[in-house]
């Protein structure tokens, strides 16, 4: 049984800087982290995004993981999944990331990585909680110094791994002003594309405003009149990314999925099947039914595709929202990588001709809330859920559940039209605002 967490989610330690997450909280888990580790000298690499909190955020986590008896190498500004690729490359015993992902500014961030490149999981984390207020190290106090060359060192394992002749492509790249600003045209570039860049000046403040794959339409607006053949759209961290065609229509991460599990499995290459959460389209299931191809499901978050992808000794997996893993790369969801395995599954076709499954009609909408865990015990909402799955029994489903990361209830809709998705969403998201807002 996973053991109970107070402070990670998730993803994560996450909320409002000043109030939740501060410089106190994040020289004790860098702290608490230091202790955790079965090194005698723990090697701590540290990066984070482009929030104004970044900076001093870091010097508090650098200064726990010290306090705690290890080394913090600070990496700067790089996207959270190469931490995954330098922890390995390097042979370093954790990883830490600075960021809030997709939420707004005034949010910021912590999550740890294992020395394999992954998430920790749950009981790891409930470790860290246990230690915060442990005694003091008797490793004696680490140093803070920073690792030069980290941006080359992660564009060179994207190349080696995609080794892609990108020559006359015009790709746009929307890197919400945050942790890709840097790394998503370097490799584009070098592939050969000829690239355009959107929301990539962080100013500190306006990471993920208005742009970037929580803000898709952004960047559909933008590739409309471009010329660009593609475009692809990252999180302010860059775990996760969005696609779109020539024409601004918008790829999700559940078909980018399927494009590339269609490609491994064309090429005998898929290993096993693809690993995909509650949230994908019912239409990706059909269609990886008819490719042969098997499909494990798991609750929300990247972290619980890993471990399903761990367990089976699978490659590929991920979420609608654009988090997708391929173990062939690194144990964690990478946008810029993902952007790269679309492209690879492609082989110079046009996405915008590529259909790789028919989508169901599917409704989402977030609800705010007082209390996100009131949701376990409002026997109202269930009683409607119930009531709503049972008449889509065999032509849709309905899925409501609780934010990892945000006080939101999340209500999503699956149906045969989207009028019925329309009606019976709106009448999931009155009674929820009813009970629990």
């Amino acid at each position: 049984m996973a053991q109970a967490r107070k402070l990670f989610g998730t993803d994560g330690v996450r909320g409002e800087v000043g109030t939740f997450v501060t410089a106190e909280l994040a020289t004790a888990l860098g702290r608490a982290a230091t202790l955790a580790s079965e090194a005698a000298r723990p090697q701590v690499l540290i990066v984070r995004d482009t929030r104004e909190s970044g900076p001093m955020l870091e010097a508090a986590l650098a200064a726990g993981v010290a306090a705690g008896g290890g080394d913090a190498l600070l990496a700067g500004v790089l996207p959270s999944p190469a931490v995954s690729v330098l922890v390995r490359r390097h042979g370093l015993d954790l990883g830490a990331v600075v960021s809030a992902s997709h939420n707004p500014f005034g949010d910021n961030g912590i999550k740890f990585f294992s020395p394999q490149g992954a998430k920790l999981d749950d009981a790891e984390e409930a470790r860290i909680e246990e230690l915060i207020d442990a005694s003091p190290s008797q490793k004696g106090v680490g140093r803070v110094r920073e690792l030069p060359g980290a941006l080359d060192d992660y564009l060179r394992e994207l190349n080696g791994a995609f080794a892609l002749d990108l020559d006359g492509l015009r790709v746009c790249l929307d890197c919400a002003n945050g942790a890709t600003h840097r790394a998503a045209p370097a490799i584009f570039a070098r592939l050969g594309a000829s690239v355009e860049t959107i929301a990539a000046e962080p100013d500190g403040r306006n990471i993920n405003a208005g742009c970037g794959s929580t803000h898709i339409e952004t960047l559909a607006a933008a590739i409309a009149g471009s010329g660009a053949d593609v475009g692809f759209a990252f999180d302010g961290d860059g775990d996760r990314v969005l696609a779109v065609d020539r024409h601004g229509a918008i790829r999700d991460g559940d078909e980018l999925i399927a494009l590339a599990a269609t490609d491994l499995k064309r090429r005998d290459a898929l290993e096993g099947g693809v690993v995909v959460t509650v949230m994908t389209n019912y239409g990706f299931h059909r269609a990886m039914d008819d490719a042969g191809v098997e499909v494990a499901t798991t609750q929300v978050g990247d972290r619980y595709v890993m471990e399903e992808l761990q367990r089976r000794a699978w490659r590929l997996g991920g979420e609608q929202s654009g988090h997708i893993i391929s173990m062939e790369f690194a144990p964690t969801g990478d946008g810029i990588a993902a952007a790269l395995l679309a492209l690879q599954a492609l082989d110079g076709a046009d996405l915008a001709e590529a259909r790789p499954f028919e989508k169901l009609p599917q409704r989402l909408q977030n609800v705010e809330v007082a209390d996100r865990d009131a949701i376990e015990h409002a026997s109202a909402v269930w009683a409607a859920v119930e009531q709503e799955g049972a008449a889509l029994e065999g032509r849709g489903r309905v899925l409501v559940r609780a934010s990892g990361t945000e006080p939101l209830v999340r209500v999503m809709v699956e149906a045969p039209t989207d009028g019925e998705c329309e009606q019976i969403c709106a009448r999931l998201v009155a009674v929820v605002e009813r009970e629990l807002a």
